[in-house]
């Protein structure tokens, strides 16, 4: 299955969650953050700046529609919520 974002919204895979602290305390799933990086699997046609492959940084509460495709979960974010682009 092809997932291609419509407008000006780009599709994310986010980066693992950590489940341990640097001291290696296992943490609970509440105390979990959503990491807010994460790499570009697919842009749609009104994103300029943006590329498939590039990693990105968005807002800690950045929300989306959230997909499965081919056993992984995307979001797919609005630019508006994209803050840097790393290359």
């Amino acid at each position: 299955m092809k997932v291609i974002p419509y407008g000006e919204r780009v599709l994310i895979k986010r980066e693992a969650v950590e489940t341990k602290t640097a001291g290696g305390i296992i943490l609970q799933t509440e105390s979990q953050e959503r990491p807010v990086q994460g790499l570009v699997k697919g842009v749609g046609a009104g994103v300029e700046g943006i590329s498939v492959g590039d990693t990105v940084i968005f807002g800690k509460y950045a929300s989306g529609a959230s997909v499965d495709v081919e056993g992984e979960t995307l979001e797919v974010i609005d630019t508006s919520e994209v803050k840097a682009v790393i290359r």
